[in-house]
């Protein structure tokens, strides 16, 4: 056996292998050119629009807790308040998880203690929280009002640590915080080809994201919306090994052991 043969294999190899790796590495960097993109005005944090299916605690209190009760579904309203010194104003608890709960309906509305159907789709929670405001100062001197969306909800699939859906209590989230709670991309993950799936108009559109380039922080996408899909699509390392015998990683290694052991017997 021809031992520079089985040399010059093992060099070609080692060589493909490093130079691999250097790929990888290029390749595994977030936002490389943000230095030097000018990001824009919309990457600003906006409001999401409540819809159809949110899960609403509104919690309303006053000086008087026995005005505001019955416009708790009859929960004491004072458990929701803190005075604070020395003024004694009182605040409003802001636990998103206790207290009166609405469902918004197929119609984009709620059933109100009172104030009977009230519309909130398309409304952001601050421009609901004063409509409704300006609508119990009918009832109640001074109230305050609490509302909090309970079910924001997003799903991360594909390639990550920890796919499946997310709870965003404050129903703030960026594209990249919901990879950083999904454990980030693995090294399989195409970090210039993520996919956003989002209901608009009773239909579903998409948009594909390239998170290399600091670009998509000025995408509509940056912020994610209720119910968005986040999908980070596999790269061809992926899509080949899928297509592979799942043992033919340890045949290359029993392989490679194979031609090192002759290698040295023939040495």
């Amino acid at each position: 056996m021809n031992i520079s043969k089985i040399w010059y294999f093992l060099l070609c190899l080692s060589l493909f292998s490093c130079n691999l790796r250097k790929a990888k590495s290029a390749d595994l960097g977030y936002i490389q050119n943000i230095d030097t993109i000018q990001l824009a005005a919309q990457s600003a944090y906006t409001n999401t629009s409540l819809q159809p299916g949110d899960q609403l605690v509104i919690t309303v209190s006053a000086p008087d807790a026995t005005v505001a009760k019955p416009f708790n579904q009859n929960y004491d309203s004072s458990e929701y308040l803190t005075n604070t010194a020395p003024s004694g104003n009182q605040i409003a608890n802001v636990n998103p998880t206790v207290g009166p709960t609405y469902i918004v309906d197929s119609k984009g509305e709620i059933d109100f203690p009172y104030l009977g159907k009230v519309g909130v789709q398309g409304k952001s929670i601050e421009d609901f929280r004063d409509d409704l405001k300006s609508e119990l100062l009918r009832y109640i001197h001074d109230p305050i009002v609490t509302v909090k969306r309970t079910n924001f909800k997003i799903t991360v699939l594909g390639e990550v640590v920890r796919p499946g859906d997310y709870i965003v209590t404050d129903g703030k989230v960026t594209l990249l915080n919901a990879l950083g709670m999904a454990g980030d991309t693995t090294i399989y993950g195409k970090r210039d080809d993520i996919t956003i799936l989002r209901n608009e108009n009773g239909g579903v559109v998409h948009k594909k994201l390239n998170i290399k380039d600091a670009n998509f922080i000025n995408s509509d996408y940056y912020y994610l919306k209720q119910g968005d899909v986040v999908i980070v699509n596999p790269n061809k390392t992926r899509e080949k090994t899928a297509r592979l015998d799942p043992n033919a990683g340890i045949y290359i290694s029993v392989a490679s052991i194979v031609v090192t052991i002759l290698a040295l017997l023939f040495k």
